[in-house]
């Protein structure tokens, strides 16, 4: 009966000791492969304080749930499948869109915003004359087409036509506007070389 004891006794004191032995082993292997670790996890949410809290968070899911690792299975693979599930569930915890006001200051010490530093898509005043100038000029030479020419050209290329459309509204075949349009083109570049 004492042996009995005895060696009921004694097993309590062998799974203690190969739990130390276990909890040694994982202490081992996080301080060694904690740099490893933390660059996994910075894979995964791309901020390094984020990662050191994701692998923190793993070593605590490690030394909690110890009792259900397999000794046939290494510690470090283990270890680097809780830290990418770490890493992973902050990812889930972040909101989706992250929203910043484009009218706060970028940094502390700057005295613009966000919003100063988006360029300006409308055209700035020399071109805005430029162009109008443009404009004003093919106006006036467009009036010193004949007829045929100001039309094919103006409803091409003002109105924005194709060639069948045009031809179809003028009643004409295409290849005599798409000769009207080479005509006007050839005459345009040779009033505009004068300018």
């Amino acid at each position: 009966m004492q042996a009995l004891e005895s060696q009921g006794g004694s097993e309590p004191c062998c799974a203690v000791r190969t739990r130390q032995q276990d909890l040694r082993e994982l202490e081992d292997s996080v301080s060694q492969y904690l740099p490893w670790l933390c660059s996994r996890a910075y894979r995964y949410v791309g901020n390094p304080y984020d990662a050191e809290d994701a692998v923190q968070d793993a070593r605590l899911s490690a030394y909690k749930h110890l009792d259900q690792f397999r000794a046939t299975a290494k510690t470090t693979a283990w270890l680097t499948t809780i830290a990418t599930n770490s890493a992973r569930a902050q990812l889930r915890r972040r909101p989706r869109h992250s929203h910043a006001s484009l009218d706060e200051r970028s940094d502390e010490g700057q005295d613009y915003s966000w919003s100063d530093l988006l360029p300006d898509a409308r055209p700035n005043p020399e071109v805005e004359c430029a162009s109008w100038e443009s404009h004003v000029f093919l106006m006036q030479f467009l009036w010193e087409f004949s007829p045929a020419f100001r039309q094919a050209t103006q409803m091409r290329y003002l109105d924005g036509l194709s060639i069948s459309e045009t031809a179809d509204i003028l009643k004409v075949p295409v290849a005599t506007i798409k000769g009207r349009l080479w005509r006007a083109r050839t005459q345009l570049k040779r009033m505009m070389s004068w300018l």
